[in-house]
């Protein structure tokens, strides 16, 4: 995340050739892949406490349901 972080402040200040701006930007491409997946299997191990007909039950997270 740090990499990809330093990746945007470098591009944002716009004095890079256009070369090394594709570079970083196919780099920070990949970056945002491996984040987006890590985020999404943390998302999957989540579960979440909910209260159903008077007693807490897990539930995966982003499962709908009716919060009763």
């Amino acid at each position: 995340m740090q990499r990809l972080e330093a990746i945007v402040k470098e591009m944002e200040k716009g004095e890079l050739p256009l070369e090394q701006s594709l570079k970083l930007f196919e780099e920070g491409i990949a970056l945002s892949g491996a984040c987006k997946k890590e985020l999404d299997e943390a998302e999957g191990k989540i579960e979440i406490l909910l209260k159903k007909q008077g007693r807490l039950q897990p539930e995966r997270f982003g499962e709908s349901s009716d919060n009763t």
